[in-house]
Formats: structure tokens, sequence, C-alpha cells
């Protein structure tokens, strides 16, 4: 038999606010809608053809506090995770239900803060959740942040001096 592999990779808009609840023991649950566009051309018709999919999304623990926190309807982002079935009685006609929904593994904040949604030629995309910020790059002008792009490598071990102290950067 072969093996298995469930793995989604994600890239759309918020369709709504997080919505975030704690399980009894604290754990932060946030449920996001993701709305994914496909476009494509139509040789029958000649014309270029649009299909939206909505998806819903489960964050759990930090990277909910940061979707509830950072998210909001319209922004932009990508989620890694895997696929899951949800199954449940219908309280109402007693009959079987179930729904195919994304669990998010990895989530990366997409676009700029201000404004929502992916417009503007703004900051570019924020942190991986669950990897350490880095900076862009290369030179010139101001980062998202609105200090200076300098940027510094990958193999520095934090920021450099006078950057954000740890506590208020949410990655």
């Amino acid at each position: 038999m072969a093996a298995s592999y469930n793995k989604v990779i994600l890239i759309g808009n918020l369709t709504r606010d997080p919505q975030i609840r704690y399980t009894p023991k604290g754990t932060a649950v946030a449920e996001i809608g993701l709305a994914v566009n496909r476009t494509w051309f139509d040789q029958a018709t000649n014309q270029k053809k649009e299909e939206t999919t909505f998806v819903d999304v489960t964050l759990w623990g930090r990277q909910a506090e940061i979707a509830g926190e950072y998210l909001s309807k319209g922004r932009s982002c990508m989620i890694e995770g895997r696929l899951n079935l949800d199954t449940w009685d219908d309280k109402e006609s007693g009959q079987k239900r179930s729904k195919l929904k994304v669990v998010c593994e990895q989530m990366q904040l997409l676009g700029s803060r201000e404004g929502g949604g992916a417009g503007g030629g703004g900051g570019g995309g924020g942190a991986r959740t669950g990897a350490p910020a880095r900076r862009p790059q290369g030179g010139g002008g101001d980062d998202e942040f609105g200090g200076p792009s300098g940027g510094y490598s990958s193999q520095n071990d934090g920021p450099p001096p006078g950057d954000f102290p740890d506590d208020d950067v949410p990655f």
C-alpha cells in the first residue's frame, strides 16, 4: 500500500474577521474563512474565467492569537496545513453531517499592515509564524515597521541592537 501525504498550501484573502475562543485549558483556537481565487482562459468561449473557493481554516495556540491580533477581513495570508474531516450529528434532523476543513500548521501574513488586502505596493509580507522574524535583504527605503530596511542576514542571532523588544514582535 502506498504512503499517505496530507499537505495543503493556500494563499487567499480572509472573508471575515477571525473568531477566537479558548479551550477549558486555555489554548487559543481561531476560525477563519479564506477565499482562494483561480483564473484561467477558456478557449471554447475565448474568455478569461475566474472561480473562487471558500475554505474554512482552524488555527491553534500562538498562531490563533496572532491571527486574532493581526488579521482582519480582506487581509491576505498564506496557510500551510492539512485537511481534516469534521463530523457531527445535526441536532435538528438527527443526520450525520461532515465538512472538510484545513488545520493550519504554518501561517504567513502577506501584504501591508494598513488597509488590509494586498493592494498598494506596501511593505511586502510578514514573517512566518514559528520562525524568527527577518528583515528583507537589500538596501534603501523604509521597511513595513517604519525603520530603515538595511536588513540583516539569517546568519545573525537576532535583530540589530536597538530594534524591537521580543515581546513587541508577534513572531
